[in-house]
């Protein structure tokens, strides 16, 4: 078997194994978010940085464009000064949580993307939205880390291999963004 052969045949099974009732609990806290005019609240390192920024593109823009009402979604990574600011002004381990405590209320998401699970800087942001009575659903890979037990909910990838469980988050938020989209625009 090919390299490529099995690599997809690796992220097949772990599409295959993918809890559906966990991606329709997401969907449906998306779903009410949009319906109250509440906001998403989306953070991650690295790949799933890039991750949580793509989806605010699908959330916001094309929900807004379908229904008039875009869904009010941020990637807490997207500006640069700030993280680096609150970074060098304090630690890397603190550039979620300020933003957090900023902008989240209670009954918004946050969207913690880690693949190890074990992010401090992520933690430290799950904390915040928790403390904000935020609800938190985390993605994580590995065998979950610290996030997994500190989220309301999370979805965790079983590999160890950090591109795969990235493919994988991009499925699950690609298909909770699909599932709101189909509830948003049903006639």
């Amino acid at each position: 078997m090919s390299f490529i052969d099995n690599y997809l045949s690796d992220l097949k099974s772990l599409i295959d194994a993918l809890p559906a009732a966990q991606i329709e609990a997401l969907a449906e806290h998306l779903h009410r978010v949009w319906a109250a005019g509440g906001k998403v609240l989306l953070m991650g390192n690295g790949g799933s940085s890039s991750t949580a920024s793509h989806i605010v593109n699908d959330l916001q823009k094309c929900i807004g464009l379908d229904t008039g009402k875009g869904l009010r979604t941020m990637c807490l990574s997207d500006c640069t000064p700030l993280i680096l600011a609150w970074g060098n002004d304090t630690e890397f381990a603190n550039i979620y949580a300020p933003q957090v405590e900023c902008w989240a209320e209670p009954g918004d998401l946050v969207i913690a993307i880690s693949g190890s699970g074990n992010s401090p800087n992520i933690l430290n942001g799950v904390t915040a939205g928790k403390a904000k009575g935020a609800h938190v659903f985390g993605l994580a890979g590995f065998g979950g880390g610290k996030l997994a037990g500190m989220c309301d909910d999370c979805l965790t990838v079983f590999s160890n291999n950090m591109q795969r469980v990235e493919d994988i988050h991009m499925i699950v938020l690609h298909l909770a963004f699909s599932m709101l989209r189909e509830r948003v625009t049903a006639k």
